[in-house]
């Protein structure tokens, strides 16, 4: 019996493995800005993530590089971040969105989102923007808030 349980972990084990994107996947040099309705969240372990849906005519907010951010514990130039914000080129409206783990979006205090919810991401997708329409969340915008999800709040 404990054979074949070890089995099927064993098998299931790549898929899990393929869901989860370390930072290294992503192109931390062109930070993407993303802005639209939540349409389905999961917020659970390993992280929690959402699908985005983005407006027909995407835009980047006009005060998206004055817009303040909050310290964390890991240094993220966040200022930096902000002014080289650009939107994706892919012409996807729908984006899948990796968040923190929910250790991390407790402790600064996130609430769980909502379908319906209108949000914010600042974040990263993988290089020449190949593969799916994913976005690891680095700076998450809901209503006056702003969570930092790189690491802990200071």
């Amino acid at each position: 019996m404990q054979r074949r349980h070890f089995v099927l972990a064993t098998l299931t084990l790549p898929a899990a493995a393929q869901a989860h994107h370390g930072w290294s996947s992503f192109d931390q040099q062109r930070p993407l800005w993303l802005h639209g309705r939540v349409v389905s969240v999961r917020w659970q372990n390993p992280h929690a993530e959402f699908v985005l849906e983005r407006p027909a005519t995407p835009s980047l907010p006009p005060d998206l590089k004055q817009r303040r951010l909050p310290a964390q514990s890991a240094p993220v130039d966040g200022a930096a971040l902000l002014a080289q914000a650009q939107l994706p080129r892919r012409s996807e409206r729908r984006w899948e969105v990796e968040l923190a783990p929910l250790s991390r979006m407790n402790a600064w205090g996130v609430t769980p989102l909502k379908v319906g919810d209108e949000v914010g991401v600042l974040g990263f997708t993988f290089a020449d923007e190949k593969g799916d329409a994913l976005l690891r969340a680095e700076y998450l915008f809901v209503g006056e808030q702003v969570f930092g999800l790189r690491s802990s709040p200071t």
